[in-house]
């Protein structure tokens, strides 16, 4: 069941689900604000809990409003890509060949067919960052799976709307934002470990941020480089 709380200026939805905590969740890019509870608790519970975390929302939602966004990219030779955090210049070769990304002498080499529109040389890199960001997850599952004494089944990576990463501790599964190809390598590993923890407490209380603090000391400067750089451009939906 869902509903909303209105707080003065701020909305919150409420979504009632069969689950055992609370869970609150502020939204880029707007601060979009939604309250997960379990079916159980009455209304008015939950307006105290959210009256509570006002001044943290108030937060929240002024940092995702003054995040950099990214321009539109169109495509087209000599705009701005990013790559593991690094810069490179697009270079857009037609040719009559298998379509692909390659990075080469500093440049983002895009090779297309003859004729291709922007929408299909978005879909040729988009194809290509999902690619160089599961080739990169993979090891790192791997060396922190043991660390954590967690197993992962499977991971997924795709483009998302509100989050960097997400997990699923029942199915013991992981996703994981193809946006963090552009982001430093450090980035990534934080938000891998940030999900994989959760396989050990699925919430954000103080046990989890323990956890975290213990094996990943520097995981919030690292958190604070990704909430830094800019987001991708186009107004989120949910």
């Amino acid at each position: 069941m869902a509903t909303q709380l209105q707080l003065g200026d701020i909305a919150v939805d409420v979504v009632l689900k069969n689950i055992k905590n609370v869970h609150l969740s502020v939204y880029p890019p707007t601060g979009r604000v939604r309250i997960s509870a379990p079916g159980r608790m009455k209304i008015d519970t939950i307006r105290v809990f959210a009256i509570a975390k006002l001044g943290w929302i108030r937060q929240q939602q002024k940092k995702l409003r003054e995040q950099e966004r990214e321009s539109r990219r169109e495509y087209l030779d000599r705009e701005s890509h990013y790559v593991w955090g690094r810069r490179f210049l697009l270079k857009v070769v037609e040719e009559d060949v298998a379509p692909g990304v390659q990075i080469r002498h500093g440049a983002l080499l895009l090779r297309v067919r003859p004729g291709a529109d922007d929408k299909t040389r978005e879909a040729i890199v988009a194809a290509w960052y999902r690619q160089i960001l599961k080739t990169a997850v993979r090891p790192l599952i791997e060396v922190w799976a043991p660390r954590l004494s967690v197993t992962v089944n499977r991971f997924f990576v795709q483009q998302m709307k509100t989050k960097w990463g997400s997990c699923n501790p029942i199915a013991r599964t992981i996703r994981l934002n193809t946006e963090l190809a552009k982001k430093p390598r450090e980035c990534l590993e934080y938000i891998v470990v940030h999900e994989m923890v959760h396989l050990l407490e699925p919430t954000h209380n103080a046990t989890f941020t323990s956890l975290l603090d213990h094996v990943m000391p520097q995981w919030q400067h690292s958190r604070d480089i990704l909430n830094a750089l800019p987001v991708r451009h186009e107004r989120w939906s949910y």
